[in-house]
């Protein structure tokens, strides 16, 4: 253990790990905030940690069975001429699950506020955590996919995770309220999320899509939804500085 510690090569592997855990987890932490929304407020943050804490021992548990988890890479049927494993069926069945789950969202969100509240009522504590559950397998074994494939010592590997998932729980909330108080950065977000879908799907049936291009996509939408949400608080402002003159003032 004290060699663990002493040696630099495995704190450069912790923290490149501990942050690429953290840029996987961003999806995580998108998907769990807007379902917590559905939740009444004194539920969402502990729903919220409930969801995190799952996460992080999911990964743990997919680390102590990593023989199982190669063993998921052996073929188990054929669909278009190609050979489809274990891991490919999570895949494929998470991202479409999170293609639906985001496509019914939005179709909620452009119906309305009464038939959000319809929806909200309808949500329950056990269901959202459900949702939170099957989505956290997918991300998990994705990010524990990739773990493997730059650490050889599973210690440094569930250090990392562990210290990712506690920095999640710092950045969580606030990207949750954010998320909820802007209907355009959620309808942005669960954009990246029908997106995110299709390339889990397209992984699946042995298409890699690399991941930087679809963060670069989200961080230039996000980075110019936010040039215009300080637009329109400016001209709010200056409205409310020189109200408009009615006639006859």
């Amino acid at each position: 253990m004290l060699e663990l510690l002493t040696d630099p090569q495995v704190w450069i592997a912790f923290a490149t790990l501990t942050a690429l855990e953290l840029v996987l987890g961003i999806d995580n932490i998108i998907f769990i905030s807007i379902l917590v929304d559905k939740l009444p407020l004194a539920q969402r943050e502990f729903a919220r940690r409930i969801g995190l804490f799952m996460a992080m021992f999911m990964r743990i548990g997919l680390l102590l069975v990593l023989a199982w988890i190669v063993g998921l890479v052996a073929p188990l049927f054929t669909v278009f001429s190609k050979e489809i494993s274990g891991r490919d069926l999570i895949l494929i069945l998470g991202g479409l699950f999170l293609i639906w789950k985001s496509t019914s969202e939005v179709h909620q969100s452009l119906e309305g506020e009464h038939e959000h509240k319809q929806s909200a009522a309808k949500a329950t504590f056990a269901s959202v955590i459900l949702q939170i559950m099957i989505i956290d397998l997918v991300f998990s074994l994705d990010s524990i996919i990739t773990a493997v494939g730059m650490v050889d010592d599973v210690r440094v590997m569930i250090a990392a995770v562990v210290a990712s998932v506690l920095l999640m729980m710092l950045f969580a909330g606030p990207i949750g309220r954010f998320v909820s108080a802007h209907p355009t950065i959620k309808m942005l977000a669960l954009s990246f999320l029908v997106v995110v879908g299709v390339v889990l799907v397209a992984e699946g049936f042995d298409h890699h899509v690399p991941k930087g291009y679809v963060y670069f996509a989200m961080a230039f939408s996000l980075i110019v939804e936010m040039l215009n949400i300080r637009m329109r608080k400016k001209a709010a402002r200056r409205v409310e500085l020189n109200p408009p003159r009615m006639p006859g003032d």
